[in-house]
């Protein structure tokens, strides 16, 4: 298979392989960095999209044409992640703005699920797991990078309220999903949320005004990543 190689980084080279990703847009890529077989996720979005996330690199609300969740060693040594991520985006030929999360999880062990149209892909890593709301006491340093990641696509623009009305949605459907799961935690430090969708144009206007969990779109929205994150926590010991 084709492997693509990054600049070298303290004498390791980061080295990029395409894997097929059976009905699934995005793609299951595996690297060698350090020494180890890593792996991410890469959406190759295009451009006339917009993401809302939390992610490390890229985001906020803006154009974004791919989005990348890798999978990093646990103790991450690295202190600039952004630059990191910028790295694996290269190496998977990644042009233009982009969005990238990170996690120690297994990226292999993915869960997607679809809903009429909303397509929500889960990477589960529930070892440091918790509430959010916590006494100031109970938080002893920066967590490390355990993470459950949601990146969900939807057909529709959304207006920037509804993108992040769904950022929350996505949220509230991942707690209720833990919580059937049979785990007592509302998710771990360092979860982080995608939301794409096509950016508005002349023709559709400002996008739908809402996304909310009783909304026609929030709805799917929620159920498509319940189900990705309940199946993902299941498997964890």
């Amino acid at each position: 298979m084709p492997t693509d190689v990054l600049p070298r980084h303290r004498g390791c080279p980061i080295r990029s392989v395409r894997i097929r990703l059976p009905e699934q847009r995005g793609e299951l890529l595996a690297r060698r960095e350090n020494g180890l077989d890593l792996h991410h996720l890469v959406w190759r979005l295009g451009p006339g999209w917009r993401v809302c996330s939390s992610a490390v690199l890229g985001g906020g609300i803006g154009p974004r044409d791919w989005i990348l969740n890798a999978q990093v060693p646990g103790g991450y040594p690295r202190v600039d992640p952004d630059r990191h991520l910028a790295e694996i985006a290269a190496a998977a030929h990644l042009t233009g703005p982009g969005a990238g999360l990170m996690t120690a999880a297994d990226v292999t062990a993915y869960t997607v699920a679809a809903d009429e149209g909303v397509s929500a892909t889960a990477t589960c890593g529930l070892g440091v797991r918790g509430w959010a709301a916590v006494p100031a006491e109970g938080i002893d340093g920066p967590p490390p990078p355990g993470t459950v990641n949601i990146v969900v696509t939807l057909p529709v623009p959304l207006s920037d309220a509804a993108l992040v009305n769904a950022v929350a949605t996505a949220t509230e459907a991942k707690v209720q999903a833990l919580l059937d799961a049979g785990l007592d935690c509302s998710g771990t430090p360092t979860d982080a949320v995608c939301i794409a969708a096509p950016a508005p144009t002349p023709a559709t206007g400002a996008g739908e005004p809402f996304a909310g969990p009783r909304s026609r779109w929030g709805a799917r929205l929620a159920r498509a990543v319940h189900v990705a994150v309940l199946e993902g926590a299941s498997r964890q010991p």
